[in-house]
């Protein structure tokens, strides 16, 4: 009872199981995760993530909902998403491209942890081995990020990240 369906919008499929909210750092680190039944929609998920910071948060286009940003706002955080094809975007041209870069930065991450981690694909029933797996993932991750920054590489360049 704790698994479900639930829809990827940007994959355009279905899916079951449980779905992962990712809280990502400006500079790549993965800093907090909470997991929900696939059917959760994800800006309701948010509000667990929201409580532990402040200032400027980028989402992406599925956290678009007024109530939400005005949520955001009601706790001192600036949320900024991409806006929808058919919506009018009034935010200054330089600020909608550095958000852009930063937001390519936090798909980087994703996908690398879909990658290497197979983050995508858990095959947990419960709850329990779910939050398990997916906390030995996020610490091998952060553990070749560290890796990273102590050989004086970027840190999310996980490419030859070991060589012989």
């Amino acid at each position: 009872d704790e698994v479900a369906y639930g829809y990827c919008a940007s994959k355009d499929r279905k899916f079951f199981g449980f779905q992962g909210h990712l809280l990502i750092s400006m500079t790549g680190i993965p800093v907090s995760l909470s997991l929900t039944p696939a059917n959760v929609d994800e800006r309701d998920a948010a509000y667990d993530l929201i409580e532990t910071i402040a200032g400027l948060l980028l989402g992406d286009k599925g956290y678009i909902k007024p109530i939400f940003k005005e949520d955001c706002e009601a706790v001192g955080i600036d949320l900024q998403t991409p806006l929808k094809k058919n919506m009018k975007d009034n935010r200054p041209k330089k600020f909608v491209k550095l958000i852009m870069r930063v937001r390519r930065r936090i798909e980087t991450v994703i996908g690398q942890l879909a990658h290497y981690f197979d983050i995508e694909h858990s095959g947990c029933c419960n709850m329990w081995r779910m939050t398990a797996r997916m906390a030995r993932k996020l610490l091998a991750y952060n553990v070749g990020v560290f890796l990273n920054v102590q050989a004086g590489k970027p840190a999310i360049q996980f490419e030859n990240l070991i060589t012989a």
